[in-house]
Formats: structure tokens, sequence, C-alpha cells
């Protein structure tokens, strides 16, 4: 069955001349440019495809035109002037499901139109490093001399990189899904759920101590030879819902991990630990015990050592990093550099995509071998659908048996797992979900979403940039992390910015979009990171299953949260123009610009409304959070699901609060003490 329709693949179409005029061409036509935006959508789950074609047939309608330019017809059918004042239109219109629909659509265009290489090539980008030699001084290892700190992660001296690298064979106790050639059942001390941040931690900590583990993994089995640095394959390769996934009325982007590694494998790598008054807030308000701040200490040194964390040097910063570093520092503005998680670092460019040079240290290469080393077994492209308790619970001893039951991502056959022990790691969309499939729903499941709202302010400069070049993210401004002396504030990092990512992120279309996109090396970006949740009693975000069985993401800004989203788009631009930048814009639909340092400040006048700014977020958290409540927790402090003994969840979903720092190292931490504690109160099973 085709994804589109006839007059939806029209209604696209038309839609694409208006947001592509002036772009760079590409020498297939319109119908191929209709054909690989179709391909895309084949990443997303039949009803978020389903909710494209609803956006294209409301786009497409008389309506939408009505709206637009006052005419009483479809957009197909409008001269090309019109066609390009409706689009303006919808831009700012105040029908929200317009502004959503018009959204969705434009970034699809532009994501798949600037993933072409011609097109790429055309604005300047320099491609994969695994094609050519280092082009700027931040590439590549860094030159040959003493080490700045005792454990740099980057790569020194003359290093010859393989340009062709052979696959790796599959490790012994790794099962593609695929590959199975009929359904399996089989039994299990503990089934872990996922392999990112948390559920890799957890594998490895249960199987040293003797248990055997079976790992369930929607993604696939990839490794270095499988990273080709190809933005736009790899995209739809690694992340869930193809790098398509969004709340429901498409106003917040939610980048996440679908890969063996999870999150660790196409993050930035950034290791910062939990702040004090974060891990305290947890203790005073959620019943979190062991988790203070002098009993984390020991822990994040040894996850620290566990992913060969190390401090990056002054030498090897790209040139956005010392953007934020420099420009920080000439505000007076508290900022450092950071440590990442990697051992001889070349310093490609191409984290978010994979690490082709197995130099980031994710848990594809520490956690996740130490578990497999003990024989734990790993299923890939396998998605576990419910959780259901087989035996009944005698309250003390050996839990209950649990019943797993999976399928194969893609076919109907499935993987049936018995253990007493189930841990779900899938993340702060996929635990809920799965808990609410299985009728273990209830009390805080689902609710309580936070995501460290992020936007970006650009700044365009008269020497190159290349934010597609270097390690993307060494550095981190704080200097407002408790902003007017509150406990939530927000942070400022610096991102990587590939063409296809970039032309859907930048606002607007057309001319002006693809001016911008001409000037894709000389611009420079931060990024604002509001640590939502200052209202506490406030559940801004929630997960669930509706009732037609399709996953439902809302999230809204918060009075408070706003507040400090304004603060961070003005404090964006003041250090753009610290650094010299000749214009400043936001990602506001209708951009607000700024050409020196006294306009900052009108950077918090611009909306914050769904799609009138673009909004992402890599770190969704906080969906069954750790409490002694029931009905406003999903976990006890242990990490055990309320009223299901022997059901635990170890990942961003059970962080009591916002953090306010990148998750990685938390998630690490939080989970390596839970698993230890339930290796320790379920040592029976070994026995």
């Amino acid at each position: 069955m085709s994804v589109l329709s006839p007059s939806q693949r029209s209604t696209l179409a038309a839609l694409a001349t208006v947001i592509l005029d002036g772009a760079p061409t590409a020498t297939e036509t319109l119908d191929q440019l209709v054909d690989r935006c179709v391909e895309r959508l084949h990443t997303l789950p039949p009803d978020r495809r389903a909710m494209v074609g609803t956006a294209l047939d409301a786009l497409g309608s008389p309506v939408a035109a009505l709206l637009g330019v006052q005419q009483l017809t479809a957009f197909s059918r409008l001269r090309a002037s019109d066609r390009a004042r409706c689009a303006t239109a919808w831009t700012e219109c105040a029908v929200p499901p317009i502004r959503s629909a018009w959204q969705s659509v434009r970034r699809l265009v532009l994501m798949v139109h600037y993933a072409q290489p011609e097109v790429s090539a055309a604005i300047g980008y320099d491609g994969p490093f695994q094609l050519r030699t280092a082009l700027r001084e931040w590439e590549g290892p860094v030159p040959a001399g003493a080490k700045e700190t005792p454990s740099e992660p980057v790569a020194r001296g003359p290093v010859v990189l393989p340009t062709v690298i052979d696959p790796e064979p599959l490790p012994p106790t790794v099962v593609r899904g695929h590959d199975l050639t009929a359904d399996l059942s089989r039994r299990a001390d503990a089934v872990v759920i996922g392999t990112g941040a948390g559920g890799a931690v957890t594998a490895a900590i249960l199987a040293e101590a003797g248990y055997d583990v079976v790992i369930l993994e929607s993604g696939g089995w990839h490794t270095r030879s499988d990273f080709t640095e190809d933005e736009a394959a790899l995209t739809a390769r690694l992340f869930a819902d193809g790098g398509l996934r969004t709340t429901d009325d498409a106003s917040m982007s939610l980048l996440q991990g679908d890969t063996v590694g999870g999150g660790t494998t196409v993050n930035w790598m950034i290791m910062l630990r939990t702040p004090d008054y974060v891990l305290e807030q947890w203790a005073r308000e959620s019943g979190v015990d062991g988790m203070r701040p002098h009993e984390m200490a020991p822990v994040f040194e040894r996850v620290e050592r566990d992913v060969n964390a190390g401090l990056v040097p002054e030498s090897a910063h790209s040139a956005n990093n010392r953007l934020l570093l420099d420009g920080a520092r000439a505000l007076g503005w508290r900022v450092r550099s950071g440590m990442i998680n990697a051992q001889g670092c070349v310093r490609c460019g191409f984290c978010s995509y994979g690490c082709r040079h197995n130099a980031k240290q994710s848990t594809l290469l520490t956690y996740l071998p130490r578990a497999l080393a003990k024989g734990a077994a790993l299923y890939t492209n396998v998605r576990a659908e419910r959780i259901e308790v087989i035996e009944r619970d005698r309250g003390n001893g050996t839990p209950p048996l649990k019943r797993v039951q999976a399928t194969v991502v893609g076919t109907a056959r499935r993987l049936t797992i018995d253990a007493p022990l189930v841990i779900t790691a899938g993340g702060a969309v996929g635990t809920p979900v799965l808990l609410q499939r299985s009728g273990m729903d209830g009390g805080g499941v689902g609710n309580w979403l936070r995501v460290h709202p992020t936007t970006s302010v650009n700044g365009h400069y008269d020497r190159d940039i290349v934010m597609s070049t270097g390690i993307p993210l060494t550095t981190m401004c704080d200097e407002f992390i408790r902003w007017q002396g509150t406990d939530y504030g927000f942070w400022i990092e610096t991102p990587p910015m590939h063409p296809s990512f970039t032309a859907a992120a930048m606002p607007g279309f057309g001319q002006a979009h693809a001016e911008t996109m001409a000037h894709f090396n000389r611009i420079g970006s931060f990024i604002g990171l509001t640590r939502d949740g200052a209202d506490p009693q406030q559940s801004s975000g929630r997960v669930r299953v509706n009732r037609r069985g399709h996953v439902s993401i809302r999230y809204r800004l918060s009075t408070e949260d706003e507040k400090r989203v304004r603060a961070s788009l003005v404090a964006l631009a003041q250090l753009h123009f610290a650094m010299g930048a000749r214009r400043v814009e936001s990602l506001h639909a209708t951009p607000l610009v700024a050409r020196r340092m006294a306009e900052a400040p009108s950077f918090a006048s611009g909306s914050l409304a769904p799609n009138h700014i673009t909004l992402f977020s890599a770190h969704v958290n906080g969906s069954c959070r750790l409490g002694t409540n029931p009905s406003t927790s999903g976990a006890t402090p242990d990490g055990e699901r309320h009223g299901v003994r022997g059901l635990y969840i170890t990942d961003g979903s059970l962080l009591p609060t916002a953090l306010g720092v990148n998750p990685q190292e938390t998630i690490m931490a939080v989970s390596t003490v839970i698993a230890e504690r339930m290796a320790s109160r379920h040592a029976g099973l070994t026995q």
C-alpha cells in the first residue's frame, strides 16, 4: 500500500517547488524528490505516516488556501506567486494545525533535498572525513607533542586512518532477529530491554554477578564499518523513527538513538556529573536514598573510568567551540572545557552518526562487551511488546516469573523470554509505552516528561566556522544554570550541523532559506538548554498509548520554563556579538534578527507557541521517575516498578527531575547503583 495517495503526492510536489525555490538544484526530477520523501516516511510508524498524509490533505485543501491567500482553491492550482504568499501566511497562521502541518512538510522536504551530495557540495559542505584529508586545523589528530591533560581523549601526531574497514564478525552470543528462522522461547534469570546508557550498564553488572542475562534491542547491530559518515542514511538507520520523531503537534523534535548502544552511539560524548543540588533535591523531594553527592562521587569516578572519559585539551577545540569558550570569557561568564568519553579521537565531526574510528567509548565498546564476555545473549532488531506476570507473587524470596513477549521488527516472528527479573531500559518513550501496553501503567507512568527544551541562535561571521567539522561538543557555559537565584536555569553548548539536519532546523523557505544555507560554512551556532520543571507541581509532558494503540507524545512549556528559554535566547545572541558576528538570527518561524549587541534583548520577545520556534531535545527523560509516592512516580527509589516485584527500570525515564546537564553520565551512574542493589538483593537466583 502506498504511503501517500496521488493527491497527497501532487500537493507535496507543489509545496516542494515553493520550499526549494532558490535552493541548489539536483539532477533528480521533482517526482524523484517526492519518492525520496516517501522513502524517508517509511522509517515512521504507520500512524505517524498517516499524520503526514493528513497534513498534506490539510495544506492541499481549498480551506488552507483560503486561510493563506483568500482563494478557495486547491494549493496545487494556485499560481506560483500565490503559493509563496500562502506559505508565508501559514508560517504565522493563527490555526495551530495548519502551522503544524506546514512545518512538518517543510522540514521533511528540506531534510531530504539537502541530503543529496550534489546539493550539500553546492553550499560548501566538506563531506565525509573518510574520503578526504583534514581541511581545517581543528580536524584530524592533534599535532604531536606533550599531552595537555593526563587522560586526554584525542589522538596526537600522524595517524594513518583506514579508508576501507572490513565488517567485524558478529560476537557468538549476538543474534540478529532477522536471522531467526523460527519463533524462539527460552528462560533466563534476567531480561534487559535496551542497550543504551542504562540497559548496557545493567546487563554488564548482572552478567558479571553471575546472572543468566538476555538483552533485547529494537535497533540493529552496527559497528565501525557501518558508520560511513553518510548523514542522511545513518540518521534514518540509527535514530528513533528515522530521526523524524516529534511531539504530536510537531512542535518539538525528539532525537533518540534506536540502535545497539542507544543514545551513546549517536550522542556528542560530553560527560557531566549530576549537580550536587539536584541530587539533594532528589533525596529531599522524592525520597531517593543512597544517591547524595558524597555517595555518588565514587560512582561517577568509576563510570568515567569505565568509558575512558578525559578532559579535552585547549588545542583540540573546534572553531564553534572556540566561539563559546572565548565569547563567554570575554563576557566574564563561567565556562569550561568538558570531558568526553573517547580514546584516540581524530576529530572527524561525525559523532552523531556512530564512530567510524572506534574512538567514542559508547556502550557498544564498553559495557556491552563486558556483558557478552560473561555469557549474556543479545537479540537485535527485536521489540518488546508486552510483559506479563505468570506466577503468583508470594511476597518474598524469588520474584514471580515474568514473560516478555517480543517480535522481530517488521515481521511476525516472535520471541518469548521467561525470567523472574525484567529490566526495562527503552528510554523515556519506550519504557512507559511498554508498561502501558502490559497493563502496568497508572501513577506516574508516562507523566512528568522532562526534555531540556532546546533552541538555537545562529551567528553569521566573516570567517569560516564550519560546524560540521571537529569534535562537536567540548565546552559548556553554565553561567545561568541557577538563573535568578533558583535551581532552574539554562546552560549553553555547541551543536554539530550537517546539511540535512541544518536545512530542516533553519526557519523559512524559498529564497530566504536558500540564502542562509549558502552561508553554511560561515554560520556559528549556540544552543540553550533549559532545565525544565521549574514549577515542580506541573507535568509539562506525557507519553501515552492512545485508544487506537498508537504512541502519543505531548509537551508544553510551562510559564516558568518559558521565562528561562527567553533568557537563553538573549544570552546566545550576546555571545555571538562578543565574538564578532555581523548578524544574529533566532530559529523563530519568522526569525528575530539583530545586528549589534544592544539589540540582543529583543530576542526575549518572540513567540514560543508551538511551531512558532524550532525546539528540539536529545534529553528525553523523567516519564517513570523514582519516588516513594506511587501516584506521582513510576518506580521506587530502588528502581522497582511500584507493585510489581522484580520489574525494574534503568534508563532516563526514572530521573526524578530534569538534570540541568547532559544525562549520559547520570543515567550510567544511577543505573550502576540500581543494578548493584538488584544483583545483591536477588543473589539467590545465581546459586
